[in-house]
């Protein structure tokens, strides 16, 4: 099973929630030539439900969601189905690179194990489920190629999009999520115009944003990305555009 990548066209942080995490208001748009891959093989080497992969996590997300599972009543069924068989994952995407790979991986084996298992849970309790791991996981159970995605990152509205041809440039930074948030707060920010600036992106293509706003004015994580990691500084100098927390980078191909 292929788990893409996705892209933040736009990132506009709005404020905080009750357990003191960002809001924030985005697009988010799937990769389609840029996936990991997920699949079941007949190989073991330790009992339980292993991982097979090159990629090393010591709190590897996929092993958190076969977790839940297991939490959520399907123990037995995981146990007999992972018996004989392995999950090996293909690691494509690069990490730290506000790609949400993580997250894609972890909605992957998700859906893979509702089908395989035909354990016949509703797209939208597998998302709810899913958010025990992590809001931006709900953006790639939804099954959506664009979306404009709010909340913490768990709530998707699907949105029609004209998406122009992307070029991508994956600096070898790894840019470290929270580092970039925290630094985020030290700036000053006026969250009421972000959630107003935020509320006509979200009217607009991504044809339309990429056309008409600058990176800087598209996601609020840029400066703060910048700040942490100065070689960053090169791409923002040169008008790329930032995924997520970074390090990705895009431009139009033109």
């Amino acid at each position: 099973m292929k788990a893409y990548a996705k892209a933040n066209i736009f990132l506009k942080l709005i404020g905080f929630d009750k357990r003191s995490y960002h809001l924030l208001k985005s697009r988010f748009i799937l990769i389609e030539d840029l996936f990991d891959e997920l699949l079941i093989i007949n190989q073991k080497t330790q009992e339980g439900f292993e991982l097979i992969s090159d990629f090393v996590c010591e709190n590897n997300i996929i092993k958190k969601a076969y977790n839940l599972l297991c939490d959520y009543g399907y123990k037995n069924e995981l146990e007999e189905f992972f018996k004989n068989q392995s999950l090996k994952l293909i690691k494509n995407i690069p990490t730290c690179a506000g790609l949400g790979g993580g997250s894609s991986d972890a909605a992957s084996f998700l859906l893979m194990m509702n089908e395989k298992l035909n354990l016949k849970i509703p797209k939208e309790k597998l998302i709810n489920l899913s958010l025990q791991l992590g809001s931006d996981i709900a953006f790639f159970l939804s099954g959506c190629k664009s979306a404009n995605v709010s909340g913490c990152g768990e709530i998707i509205e699907e949105f029609h999009d004209d998406i122009p041809n992307l070029k991508f440039t994956f600096p070898e930074i790894h840019c470290h999520t929270k580092e970039v948030y925290e630094q985020f707060d030290k700036i000053s920010f006026n969250f009421s115009k972000n959630f107003e600036e935020a509320n006509n992106y979200e009217k607009l293509s991504t044809k339309e944003l990429l056309e008409n706003f600058d990176n800087l004015k598209l996601n609020d994580l840029f400066t703060p990305c910048v700040i942490l990691y100065p070689k960053m500084e090169e791409y923002l100098i040169n008008g790329f555009f930032l995924s997520g927390s970074g390090s990705s980078v895009f431009k139009v191909e033109k």
